[in-house]
Order: C-alpha cells, then sequence, then structure tokens
C-alpha cells in the first residue's frame, strides 16, 4: 500500500534546521514497517538527517557549506534573483531533495541521535512545500 501526503513546512532563516517533531505531525499513521521517502519540491533547499542533540553541529554544517559555496562568485551567471541564489542552487544539489526513512513499529527508526533536517539555502526562503509517500 502507498500513502501520499503534502504539506508546508513554515519559513525558517538561512541554516540547518530540526524538523523531525512537524514532519512526524503531518503523516498518517504509520504502518508496522515500511519505508518513508520526503522530498521537498525546491531547488534551493535540501533535506538530510545528521545529529539531533547538539546544535553546535548545524551550526558548523553552515559554515562548512558556506566556505564550500561563496555568495557573489565572479564565475556565477544566474545572478538574477539575488546573491543568495546559485550558491543556494549548488548546496541544494550537494544534499539533495529527498531522504528515506524505515518504518518500524509504527514510528520511524532512526539512530537515537539522528533528526530529519531542513537545509534552508536562501535568506528568504520561503515556505517549503514536501511530500511524504509511505510505502508498506
Amino acid at each position: 500500500m502507498i500513502q501520499q501526503v503534502e504539506f508546508s513546512l513554515q519559513s525558517h532563516r538561512k541554516g540547518f534546521h530540526l524538523i523531525t517533531p512537524q514532519v512526524v505531525r503531518y503523516l498518517p499513521e504509520l504502518p508496522d514497517k515500511g519505508l518513508l521517502n520526503l522530498f521537498i519540491k525546491h531547488t534551493s533547499a535540501g533535506l538530510g538527517i545528521n545529529e539531533n542533540a547538539d546544535p553546535d553541529v548545524r551550526q558548523d554544517l553552515e559554515s562548512i557549506f558556506n566556505r564550500l559555496v561563496k555568495e557573489q562568485e565572479t564565475y556565477y551567471t544566474h545572478t538574477l534573483e539575488g546573491a543568495d541564489d546559485m550558491p543556494a542552487h549548488a548546496k541544494s544539489i550537494l544534499v539533495g531533495a529527498s531522504i528515506n526513512i524505515p518504518i518500524r513499529d509504527g514510528r520511524l527508526d532512526m539512530g537515537m541521535w539522528q533528526g530529519i533536517y531542513l537545509c534552508e539555502f536562501r535568506n528568504d526562503g520561503g515556505n517549503r512545500q514536501i511530500v511524504a509517500t509511505i510505502i508498506s
């Protein structure tokens, strides 16, 4: 059986944000076992799974990504939507637009220290649309 829901996440500032509770709130009752796929319908943000306890990890990831992909590089040609747009596209493709999470005993089967991240790469990205597909 396949179930699918789409929901909107409120706007977040640029950075890495734990969204596990928000995602779980929008999901229907989960099956005993299966797979959850989350897909973000945007090209300047991404989804990931990482550390859910120490907020320093989120800040360090932000620093790393900003060093890897800088704003206002002279070689960018896609510049009409602001200095943060092309770097946001590059960061998004590095992180990816979807993640898969196993479902076991009617819950997301992640590790104790894992959480779902919204990786927001725009200064003002706005609300983000997520499609959740549950396969059981």
